[in-house]
């Protein structure tokens, strides 16, 4: 398998690493500054091919991976947004399935997640095919050796078909945290059952608002309707693999951290000590999470 990654100035998209994991290593990373993502996947991939080229534009890049794709049966690339807009561009110049939002992925089976996580399909592909995973589902372990130096390929960029239709890029706005994917934020503050009130979670938003923080939450409070469902993070909600977890008010059943990838760190208000999501915590503060929260909204108001 191969793993197609869009580069972006020199940075892996969200579940790059993953992907290429997922592949044994094997990718084909395609964008500018294509050598600064090279020197980043030096700890996982084995075998590394680069094109430079300019701004995203995924109908001519289709088009010219075409050649360099057309011998690989099984091409893998992450469902991040630019992933998710590349891929069936690329499975409709090649004329192959996509199989979008995979939980796993091997050259002879790929199990999907559908209906929100609440179905999970195996798929026996017997063809060539296109496929992209979902970041925070696998993981990857970083070596504690020094890395085995890889060689890097360049490969060239053509011209592709002129034929091709593509959106013109007017202007790139940086994210909203209060809007974007959780799959995608570096930063959230969820929020449980230990949350009393509409109130105390309309607080705990601003202080995330603060923070440039995303929320999220577990089901008891997308059930109560004091979010949206989208911002659900366990099984039936998103995955999410941040670099920074804060837990307001949740025990941490396996629903809900079922839904955490590999935050790099974690940090738990609770009253109960010796609740899942304290152990799980690198920082574990003992006490109410709703004074906790009114308390730090007041703080931070004060240093607007």
């Amino acid at each position: 398998m191969l793993a197609v990654i869009p580069v972006r100035e020199g940075v892996l998209p969200l579940g790059g690493l993953e992907t290429i994991a997922e592949c044994g290593g094997r990718a084909l990373l395609i964008g500018s500054d294509t050598s600064a993502a090279a020197d980043l996947c030096a700890d996982i991939a084995t075998e590394i091919c680069v094109i430079e080229t300019a701004s995203f534009a995924p109908g001519a890049w289709a088009s010219a991976l075409a050649p360099h794709l057309a011998s690989e049966p099984r091409i893998v690339l992450p469902a991040s947004p630019d992933g998710r807009d590349l891929a069936p561009r690329i499975a409709a110049t090649l004329q192959r399935s996509l199989w979008a939002g995979a939980l796993s992925i091997t050259p002879h089976r790929i199990e999907l997640a559908r209906n929100g996580g609440l179905v999970v399909n195996d798929i026996a592909p017997h063809h060539s095919f296109v496929a992209t995973l979902q970041p925070g589902v696998r993981g990857v372990e970083q070596s504690a050796h020094a890395a085995t130096p890889v060689s890097v390929t360049t490969l060239a960029f053509g011209n592709g078909s002129p034929s091709i239709s593509d959106a013109h890029v007017l202007e790139v706005l940086p994210p909203d945290v209060a809007t974007m994917d959780l799959s995608e934020s570096p930063r959230i503050l969820g929020g449980g059952a230990g949350l009393r009130s509409a109130e105390a979670f309309a607080q705990l938003a601003s202080v995330a608002s603060h923070l440039e923080a995303s929320t999220g939450a577990t089901r008891v409070i997308t059930d109560r309707g004091w979010i949206g469902h989208e911002r659900q993070i366990g099984t039936t909600g998103v995955v999410v693999d941040p670099k920074l977890y804060i837990a307001f008010g949740i025990s941490g059943a396996v629903q809900h951290t079922s839904g955490l990838g590999q935050p790099v760190h974690i940090i738990s208000v609770n009253l109960d000590p010796h609740c899942p999501m304290m152990q799980l915590a690198d920082l574990a503060i003992v006490s109410d999470a709703n004074d906790v929260v009114a308390q730090l909204l007041i703080k931070l108001d004060a240093n607007v």
